[in-house]
């Protein structure tokens, strides 16, 4: 799960992540973003951890 720290929302995703069982879960809170920097910011997206994530739990 990835949030804005700033986004007003961002209690969804921590409450939802807290409620998630398993150990291939991971929330990333992006200091300073808003819910919107994450569509089209290129700069505060987070793409190396999101790719790790993916090939992690995915697998290339």
């Amino acid at each position: 799960m990835i949030h804005g720290e700033k986004a007003h929302s961002v209690y969804f995703s921590q409450d939802a992540y807290k409620k998630l069982t398993g150990d291939n879960k991971e929330l990333m809170i992006i200091p300073g973003a808003v819910h919107t920097d994450l569509y089209d910011q290129l700069n505060v997206i987070l793409f190396d951890k999101i790719s790790e994530f993916f090939n992690k739990y995915i697998g290339k």
